[in-house]
């Protein structure tokens, strides 16, 4: 009879072999030292100029397009936020990275599947198989369930999760971003459409006043008191009116193209009736930095999440050099023959883990690490730019503003000085006391002061689109989302310099 101390060793083994077995498997994980880590960091809002004493701006309305008072264009809006290519697109690669986080999702769960195989086989009787199964054939039958486990303890499957989950939260936000952009753009090509039209209403306005002079003119010319120069000065003035009016034109159809194109319906903006400045309500907007400026853009909330992405991505890689444990299962029937396949005796069963090692791979988790970190710094570097250029995009749309005030002002006092000195230049030489030449040079000034009031009410608008844009268009990050993001840039920063350690 063995003695209690014999018993006791004898009952240790298992556990010092499971000892061993884990020791020796972590002694052979693959060695990622010398790898660098991410270098890049995440700039925060305080050095971009962002205090966060600075009190918030007002956010942008998600329909700010309605604040501009046409119904068309909510009309055009809303048709292109439905129909468009641009949007689909976008709906169609925020579905793919959802899958893809399902994907990702399903490698943290157990695996069952089912197996039923029914075989006729012949067994060669020159192998292991004595007669009489060999040289004999025989239907063979399995019936079984397979299960498996991946036991994730070095957080493998759960980074490669996470990077799924920022990679689709990204998509999200691309999405939301496609639809400010389109919403902005076939605004803006609203509104060019009424520049246009003003300024056809401008040229229409020249010609008609060419026509007039040409009359007073010819009324000169028949008295004798003008030459056939001032007579052929004043004709040759109307094909250049003309030739503008139809530039107009075209520009107007391509215009009207490009609106369709955006609207998704090329034939939407062919019927609408072009709209004037004047009708088209002007929108107030701050006209300061918001300190949480940061968290109003769709982009830079994509940025965000891609930074999260590419974290847990390196963290994925970085699991990749220690063991991988598996659980795995089996239960179910098999025979010879198909008739005692689910009898008692024909019943099996397998169950135990399994443990793979990665002791040499040639370079490739070395390498796979070091593409992982390069990812991190080049999403880090681009969150950077986008951050950079928000804020740059809002001071000069802020500035832009501010200028186009003082250029109107100028502008409308310029304006009235011209028309007066046309005014004053056609009455002397309707009267004999000037020449043409003076008509024609007041005329000049005060079609080009005509054009840049256009362009100028124009402008304002444009730059308000643009600046609502800047602001973020409305974007609002899904519920439970928002300080997710904030909590994860303060994070990834974190994850970062814990690195460089």
């Amino acid at each position: 009879m063995k003695n209690n101390k014999t018993r006791r060793t004898e009952s240790l083994r298992p556990l010092k072999l499971g000892v061993l077995v884990l020791a020796l498997g972590l002694g052979a994980c693959a060695d990622m030292s010398g790898v660098a880590p991410a270098q890049a960091k995440m700039r925060s809002p305080a050095s971009l100029g962002l205090a966060a004493d600075t009190a918030p701006a007002p956010a942008v309305s998600a329909d700010w397009w309605r604040g501009f008072g046409d119904a068309e264009l909510d009309r055009l809006v809303a048709q292109a936020l439905t129909s468009s290519p641009s949007v689909g697109l976008a709906q169609a690669r925020l579905a793919r990275a959802q899958a893809m986080a399902g994907t990702a999702r399903a490698a943290t769960l157990p695996q069952v599947g089912g197996e039923v195989d029914l075989d006729r086989q012949k067994f060669t009787g020159n192998f292991i198989y004595p007669p009489p199964l060999g040289g004999s054939v025989y239907n063979i039958g399995t019936a079984q369930l397979n299960a498996s486990w991946e036991l994730d303890f070095f957080g493998k499957n759960r980074a490669a999760l996470d990077a799924a989950i920022g990679s689709a939260r990204a998509a999200e936000a691309d999405a939301q971003a496609a639809r400010v952009l389109l919403a902005t753009q076939v605004t803006l090509s609203y509104f060019q459409l009424a520049r246009l039209n003003d300024q056809l209403t401008v040229a229409q306005r020249t010609l008609a006043q060419r026509q007039e002079t040409l009359a007073i003119v010819r009324d000169r010319f028949s008295a004798g008191l003008d030459t056939k120069l001032e007579l052929r000065e004043s004709e040759g003035s109307l094909p250049d009116a003309r030739q503008q009016i139809e530039a107009l034109h075209e520009q107007i159809a391509l215009t009207r193209n490009a609106l369709g194109a955006l609207v998704g319906e090329p034939n939407a903006a062919q019927t609408i009736t072009l709209p004037s400045l004047e009708a088209i309500n002007k929108v107030a907007i701050s006209q300061t930095i918001p300190a949480d400026l940061l968290g109003r853009r769709a982009d830079i909330a994509a940025a965000r999440w891609r930074v999260e992405a590419s974290v847990r991505d390196v963290d994925s890689a970085k699991a990749r050099f220690y063991p991988n444990i598996n659980l795995a299962a089996f239960a179910g029937f098999n025979s010879l023959g198909f008739g005692k396949l689910f009898q008692s005796g024909s019943e099996q069963w397998s169950v135990g883990p399994a443990l793979t090692l990665p002791i040499f791979e040639g370079g490739r988790l070395r390498a796979n690490l070091r593409g992982k970190t390069a990812d991190e710094d080049a999403a880090v570097e681009s969150y950077n730019a986008a951050v950079i250029n928000a804020v740059r995009d809002v001071a000069d749309d802020v500035a832009s503003s501010k200028s186009i005030v003082v250029q109107q002002g100028e502008q409308r006092a310029a304006q009235a000085a011209a028309e007066s000195a046309y005014q004053i230049a056609l009455e002397r030489y309707k009267a004999g006391l000037g020449n043409y030449l003076n008509v024609l040079t007041a005329e000049t000034s005060v079609l080009r002061q005509r054009r840049l009031a256009v362009d100028l009410d124009a402008r304002v608008l444009d730059t308000q689109v643009a600046l609502i844009g800047a602001l973020g268009g409305g974007y609002q990050a899904p519920p439970g989302q928002t300080r997710a993001s904030s909590a994860m840039a303060a994070g990834a920063v974190a994850f970062a310099d814990s690195e460089k350690k």
